[in-house]
């Protein structure tokens, strides 16, 4: 979106592409479920910029 001929970035789509094994698969959603709380970029961002995160295991 660009505000007074600037380009403002209003969201931002992490794409998570893991190769995991089977058995931890639960496991690697259960925490994609929580992690950006953690994430210093994420909690930075928070209130500013909408931070989405999409989680693809392979």
């Amino acid at each position: 979106m660009l505000e007074d001929k600037v380009l403002v970035i209003r969201r931002i789509t992490v794409h998570y592409r893991l190769a995991v094994p089977e058995d931890r698969r639960e496991e690697v959603e259960r925490v994609h479920g929580f992690h950006a709380r953690f994430c210093p970029v994420a909690r930075s961002l928070q209130g500013g910029i909408d931070v989405r995160t999409e989680l693809e295991l392979v």
